[in-house]
């Protein structure tokens, strides 16, 4: 029953994202959670605690991408909990033309009903060259 609930949440606080409410996914992590994004793009790096992750989620809003979560798998007992999630990401431009579409594998460990760490898998490369095309003045 809990695994349901984990992935109603998820889907739940992807939908706020999408309509500007950031609450209710940071609500899902914890205070000293940790969220590490891969490659050599500005949005690189490991964000530390949720103030960090706030920053993290609020520029990915900002900068007018959306998501979708596709698949959840979730197992484990709550207090040791691992979610793996397909999220597929975009953004288009002033024309309506996308100018950046990405999938990625997120893997969550939690306690409790909390995410304690987040790493992110996706092409980074495709990362990078939305980095440029928000430079060129195309999107976000």
């Amino acid at each position: 029953m809990y695994k349901a609930t984990v992935r109603r949440l998820m889907r739940r606080g992807v939908r706020a994202l999408n309509s500007g409410d950031l609450g209710p996914l940071l609500a899902s992590f914890s205070e000293d959670a940790v969220l590490t994004f891969p490659g050599q793009s500005s949005w690189a790096g490991e964000y530390r605690g949720k103030p960090a992750i706030e920053e993290f989620v609020r520029r990915f809003r900002e900068a007018g991408l959306r998501g979708e979560v596709r698949d959840i798998v979730v197992n484990g007992p709550p207090w040791r909990m691992t979610v793996c999630a397909l999220f597929v990401d975009r953004a288009t431009g002033a024309d309506g033309t996308t100018i950046y579409e990405n999938r990625a594998m997120f893997l969550l460990r939690g306690k409790w009903g909390k995410v304690v760490s987040q790493e992110d898998f996706l092409d980074t490369q495709k990362v990078a060259a939305f980095d440029e095309a928000r430079r060129a003045g195309l999107g976000g």
